[in-house]
Order: structure tokens, then C-alpha cells, then sequence
């Protein structure tokens, strides 16, 4: 339905970018987040609106549980290689070809790489596991390929066409979160049964069958540890210990960092590394995690955790990767005296956002209520002495401002709706 037709108008513009340029362009996220409408309906629309006839735009999809038409015998490679050359016809003529889900056919590499090479066509691919495509992509595409990563859909995104009170979309946005799917269901119970039956039909099945997981019940609670969990650091030890002690599951380490990683590949979670800001180094055994999407965190646990402080954490972090900046979680060490000796006092920084140059260090606040939690917010933002903007984002809705320490405060809703970076 047209209402449903959210342009995604950043990712179609890095499309657009990238037109032409001898490259293969490399969709990724994960399944379900909207990659395969904005190449096949966005990217189609934008190219026959600017000249480029429908039949030099051809597309294959190899997603069985696409409901759009399947190409099941063309999962074998030289029958698509058949079927693609047969419908590139001119060499005068300028082609675009898309496959959806690649990662499907085995061998793909060798078909796309032959494509690319050809003057007049230009290729995109897109795939829902990092294994297969964004971790490999200057080995298997002999360092042509040119990957963009696409989100579920931002708040921004996720307001768009609508007209209820900002507040309303707001509590709908944290709770079920921004898969375009959604959008095709109105109700809660019918929201609630869609994202489960993500996790239970199509991410959990799509782990266990691409990596070999013997283990299906204990991969399901790591997955519900890493949701419970989110802003908090951990590592494959500790998160063992819990699943032993709480889930009664037992679970390796060892295992547990191979399932976190199959999770991280699918696109589900994105572990941020703590950073020692005067140290200048990382801490490489622990991490903090967060999920892709906080209505599918907040499925995987039957909706029973809704602390709104690490949703909130959750949904900025997400906001800074969709805008393109690399993210760290913060470590800033000072020497004060404590009960009357001096001693190294270690303060975190929810994030250190950073773009090429741009460089911010930002925290979450959701409430602010008095001067002491105020302090106590940008007490570690003060202990940082470069001259990098350094942002605290409430989750009240005020005007951004600057005080006299030079700390920027901004609203979760201005944030969000595109103000800042």
C-alpha cells in the first residue's frame, strides 16, 4: 500500500552515490529491515523516473520467504549466469542488475564478478549475513565492492506521514521498535506475534541452519542474555555464568563468543568496545551490546523488560550507527584522593561517536531532575580534555542549549528527529 512507501531517502541517496561507479554495491542488514524494497521498488522507482527503461533493470530475488515472485532454480549458478547474460542483450545498452539474498547461491562471487567487469552493467547485491558479504568483501570482490549497511527504520523515518503526538510515536517506536513490517500490522497483539515469529521463524532458524548450531535452546538464551543486558559490559564469561546461574543453561565461553559472533553476523547485535580515552587504547575482552532493533530486543524477552533508560541508551546508539559514525563506550581514568589517599578513579562515557574527523562524546541521561544527577552526568565529560564537542541527551523535551563548561544539552526528540552531527 502507498502508505507503507517510506523512501528511505539517506540510504537511496548513498544508492545514488554510488551509481555507475565500477564498483559492486553491497546491501546489508538484517532480514526483514528493508533492503530488498528499497533497491527493488525505491532504487527501480528512482532509476525509471530518470530514463533507464524497465527492461534493463533486472532483478533476482533468493529469499524463499519472499512473497514476491521466487527464482527457485536459479539458486544454481549457471542457470542464473544463463538467465542474466540472456537478458543483457546490448553492449551499448546501460544494465542494472540487483540479486537479493546472493548469499543464497553458492559461488555467487565468480557471476558477480564477471558481471562487474562489464562496462555497461552495474551491479547490487543484498545479503542478511556479514559472513558471507561484508567481512569478505575485499577478498571476494578483489576490492570492488562498496558496501551500504541499512537499519530498521529510524525514529525519523518511523514519523514520517504520521500524525499523532510525538510522545504517542515515541512509546509505540521503544516498545515494538522499527521494522517495516510493522506497518502492515495495527494491532498490538498482531505487532507482538510479528517480531516473535521474526526471532522463532527467521533469525533463530537462519543461525542455526547457516552455522551448524547444534545447540538451538542454548543459542535462544544467549540471545535473551545479550537483550537483557543491553548497555551493560560483559563478555563471553560472565555472560556463561549467567546463563549457568539464571537460565540454567550450561554453555562454554568458548561457545558462548561463537554464538554472540553468529549473532553479531546475522546482523542482530553490534558489540561497542570500551576505550581508554588518556590511555589511547581498548579493552578487547569486554564489550557492550546492543540490539539492531529494541522492539525485537524487546520480543525476545515476551516484553517483560522495558527499563526505558537502556532503551533509551539503545536507540541512540542505533541512531549513530544509521548516521555513519563508528561507536565506542568510553573510559576516562583520574587521579583523586579518596579517604585520604590518591587513587585512579575510572569514569564512563556512554559513547564516543566518531566520523572521520567528527569526533563527539555524548551521554544518555533520561532524567535530569536536580543539580546532583546533573553533576553526576557530566562528571565524566569533564575529565575529558580535548576540545571534542561533548552532548548529553535527556530524554525531556527542551531547546539545546550550551552552559558555561561549554557541554551541550539537547532533547531525545530533537536528537532524533535530526538536530546534532
Amino acid at each position: 500500500m502507498e502508505q507503507t512507501y517510506i523512501k528511505r531517502e539517506t540510504y537511496l541517496q548513498k544508492l545514488i552515490d554510488r551509481r555507475d561507479n565500477g564498483e559492486v554495491k553491497i546491501v546489508t542488514g538484517p532480514r526483514r529491515c528493508g533492503k530488498s524494497w528499497l533497491l527493488k521498488r525505491i532504487f527501480k522507482d528512482y532509476l525509471v523516473s530518470n530514463g533507464v527503461a524497465e527492461e534493463n533493470i533486472i532483478i533476482v530475488s533468493f529469499d524463499m520467504d519472499d512473497e514476491e515472485e521466487m527464482y527457485g532454480d536459479l539458486t544454481e549458478r549457471g542457470a542464473l549466469k544463463e538467465f542474466l547474460y540472456s537478458r543483457i542483450t546490448s553492449p551499448k545498452t546501460n544494465y542494472y542488475v540487483i540479486l537479493d539474498e546472493v548469499q543464497e547461491v553458492d559461488g555467487f562471487e565468480r557471476i558477480v564478478n564477471g558481471l562487474n567487469a562489464k562496462d555497461n552493467v552495474d551491479v547490487y547485491i543484498t545479503g542478511s549475513n556479514s559472513h558471507f558479504l561484508s567481512s569478505d568483501i575485499r577478498t571476494i570482490f578483489r576490492g570492488r565492492g562498496d558496501e551500504v549497511r541499512v537499519y530498521p527504520l529510524s525514529f525519523k523515518e518511523f514519523c514520517s506521514n504520521r500524525t499523532e503526538p510525538i510522545n504517542e510515536l515515541w512509546k509505540e517506536y521503544y516498545t515494538y521498535g522499527g521494522m517495516p513490517g510493522l506497518l502492515n500490522h495495527h494491532t498490538p497483539e498482531q505487532k507482538v506475534a510479528y517480531l516473535q515469529r521474526l526471532w522463532s521463524k527467521t533469525y533463530l532458524d537462519d543461525v542455526v541452519e547457516r552455522n551448524h548450531v547444534k545447540n538451538r535452546e542454548a543459542l535462544s538464551a544467549l540471545a535473551d542474555a545479550l537483550c537483557s543486558s543491553i548497555g551493560s559490559l560483559t563478555n563471553p564469561n560472565r555472560i556463561s555464568n549467567v546463563l549457568q546461574s539464571v537460565q540454567k543453561t550450561k554453555i562454554d565461553p568458548e561457545t558462548v563468543g561463537n554464538y554472540i559472533d553468529y549473532l553479531e553476523e546475522a546482523f542482530l547485535f553490534e558489540g561497542a568496545k570500551r576505550f581508554n580515552i588518556k590511555g589511547n587504547k581498548y579493552f578487547e575482552s569486554i564489550k557492550k551490546y546492543y540490539a539492531v532493533d529494541v522492539g525485537l530486543r524487546n520480543a525476545k524477552l515476551n516484553f517483560r523488560q522495558q527499563e526505558i533508560t537502556h532503551i533509551m541508551e539503545n536507540v541512540i546508539y542505533n541512531e549513530l550507527r544509521m548516521r555513519g559514525f563508528s561507536v565506542d563506550v568510553g573510559l576516562v581514568e583520574s587521579r583523586e584522593m579518596r579517604e585520604g589517599k590518591m587513587a585512579y578513579i575510572q569514569y564512563e562515557i556512554d559513547f564516543i561517536a566518531q566520523n572521520g574527523m567528527d569526533k563527539y562524546y555524548i551521554q544518555s541521561a533520561f532524567k535530569m531532575d536536580d543539580a546532583e544527577k546533573q553533576e553526576n552526568e557530566i562528571r565524566s565529560l569533564q575529565k575529558v580534555d580535548d576540545s571534542f564537542k561533548k552532548i548529553v541527551i535527556t530524554g525531556d523535551d527542551i531547546a539545546t542549549y550550551t552552559d558555561a563548561k561549554g557541554i551541550v544539552y539537547m532533547g531525545l526528540f530533537q536528537f532524533l528527529k535530526g538536530e546534532l552531527l
